[in-house]
């Protein structure tokens, strides 16, 4: 399955509560301003926010300037305006090497499964990936990365539970650089953003990280579950003020009708998605393109 296959059949839950309820409204005509503020409902109940609803909308009627449309126009320039607020991920540059990536989030969020299978693109890739088991305080979270580790065919570095995660990901690097790998990636645990103290333990990771090179990590990606929806913007804040966040993974899309908020998520922190998760499986976690997400969100 090709990726716009994946990512279609992804927002298959969304879809339905964006497209099919739009087609159920309008078939041809003049955009109104009753047949907008009907738009609007539908676009709201998909969370795409209101401030991403109206620039879309107001997009579509500049381009439709009082001339009758069909409902294929219309989700054309709904899917043209969804992409316009959306941002390119910068490629991953490997230059530096390894290049670290630090996952964090809230429990729950899909971090552990996601760096799994973000080690698994690599792999497929031809690259020498490493793996970092920071998160030392959930029961069973090692155990858990060690079975994905190996379905992903890499390697782990481990302590015991309860070990000091900055001291595990210090000597993780250690071993990195010295072995030749290409990518570190670094899970850590879930934690709550309003929680003083387990944020200052990941403000910590971060400064004995860079003791081995002020420039670590090369990258810190918020892992957010896509049942969230836009009720994760003040995980943006508060994570990024514990780390500096450079995107975002929105996982279990395929299990949600919010698949809309991706883009309120990346507009409002000026933050690309950098992946998206659409199924259970190694080759579920895809990276983000915002044409494809577009198409598929309106059925374009």
């Amino acid at each position: 399955m090709g990726f716009f296959d994946k990512i279609l059949h992804g927002l298959t839950r969304t879809r339905q509560a964006v497209s099919r309820e739009i087609q159920a409204v309008f078939g041809k005509g003049k955009l109104t301003d009753e047949v907008i503020e009907t738009l609007e409902e539908k676009l709201l109940a998909a969370d795409i926010g209101w401030d991403t609803t109206h620039l879309i909308l107001e997009g579509v009627r500049k381009r439709a300037r009082g001339q009758e449309i069909d409902q294929k126009q219309l989700l054309d320039w709904m899917a043209e305006e969804a992409k316009d607020l959306l941002q390119d991920a910068p490629k991953l540059s490997l230059d530096a090497k390894p290049y670290v990536i630090l996952f964090v989030g809230v429990n729950g969020a899909g971090k552990t499964t996601s760096v799994a299978k973000i080690a698994h693109h690599h792999v497929s890739q031809g690259k020498k990936v490493l793996l970092a088991a920071c998160d030392t305080f959930r029961a069973g979270a090692i155990s858990q990365l060690d079975v994905w580790a190996q379905r992903a065919g890499v390697e782990i570095i481990k302590h015991q539970d309860g070990a000091d995660a900055a001291s595990v990901a210090y000597d993780a690097y250690a071993a990195a650089k010295s072995r030749g790998y290409d990518l570190l990636l670094i899970d850590t645990a879930g934690r709550l953003h309003t929680k003083d103290n387990l944020m200052e333990e990941l403000r910590k990771l971060v400064r004995v990280l860079r003791k081995h090179d002020p420039a670590l990590p090369h990258e810190t990606l918020l892992v957010i579950d896509g049942n969230t929806g836009q009720n994760a913007l003040p995980q943006f804040k508060g994570f990024g003020a514990a780390a500096p966040l450079n995107g975002l993974i929105v996982t279990k899309l395929d299990g949600t009708a919010k698949g809309g908020s991706v883009i309120t998520l990346s507009r409002e922190f000026n933050a690309p998605i950098r992946w998206v998760g659409v199924g259970e499986g190694l080759d579920d976690l895809i990276p983000f393109d915002r044409e494809s997400y577009a198409r598929a969100l309106f059925g374009s």
